[in-house]
């Protein structure tokens, strides 16, 4: 596999992942992606990016009932 980025060669290994959103951060140090060796460019794999935007709903649907602004979560 090539970077996109800079050309150079992909490996298997695990990459920090953060971000900001509706005033919080969320910040995973280790979520497997293909790593550039040569600029450290990391790539999710489609299974990766769902299991985080799983996460990231969860966290909306929750937070939103922490703070009021949205219905309670449903258990199940």
């Amino acid at each position: 596999m090539e970077c996109l980025h800079c050309k150079g060669r992909m490996e298997r290994k695990t990459a920090p992942f953060s971000l900001d959103r509706k005033g919080y951060h969320v910040s995973w140090d280790a979520i497997p992606a293909w790593v550039c060796t040569q600029c450290g460019e990391p790539y999710f794999e489609a299974k990766e990016v769902e299991l985080i935007q799983k996460a990231l709903t969860a966290l909306e649907r929750e937070g939103a009932a922490l703070v009021g602004t949205g219905p309670p979560a449903v258990k199940s």
